[in-house]
């Protein structure tokens, strides 16, 4: 247990914690989270949705403590393991409970185009622009016109996804 405060440089104040140790801490800390995440949530290395990108970039933050040493090193990795258990814990509820839940933690897909008709209520609701659009259409295989389109939908991941017309 002295050879892993020795190494960490653990009870000592960071401005004494040598180079060698903060290095230590960062390897430390990089295998923890990566086994957490690993272990805890797969969502963060897939698909990010704001509900995946919020715990990601709160991980990090967490994470990132118990490395400059702000924040006691075993309660950190506590800390960002209870993190992704939460993350766990409310994709699983939202996994069987997608029709009530899950729009509340992940938000709902918005209609952008039906049968070619682009509707303006959903580009008022995503916040997009026409230009936005016919971006994301030119994207999606070399469509040039919403008449081209049968269904075109904002993603709960931000993404556009697109059904052409001939498809």
């Amino acid at each position: 247990m002295d050879l892993i405060r020795d190494l960490l440089g653990l009870g000592r104040d960071i401005a004494d914690v040598r180079p060698g140790e903060m290095a230590m801490r960062a390897v430390v800390i990089y295998a923890v989270t990566l086994a957490i995440v690993r272990f805890g949530s797969k969502r963060l290395l897939s698909r990010a949705t704001a509900f995946d990108i919020i715990v990601a970039i709160m991980l990090g933050s967490v994470m990132s403590r118990g490395i400059n040493g702000s924040a006691a090193f075993v309660s950190t990795i506590v800390a960002g393991a209870t993190l992704v258990a939460i993350h766990w814990l409310l994709a699983f509820i939202t996994s069987r409970f997608d029709w009530w839940f899950g729009p509340v933690v992940k938000g709902r897909a918005v209609l952008l185009i039906r049968d070619g008709k682009v509707q303006r209520d959903g580009m008022r609701e995503a916040r997009l622009s026409d230009n936005d659009l016919e971006e994301q259409l030119r994207l999606h295989g070399a469509v040039t016109d919403p008449s081209q389109v049968r269904l075109a939908y904002f993603e709960r991941n931000g993404r556009i996804s697109v059904i052409r017309a001939d498809d």
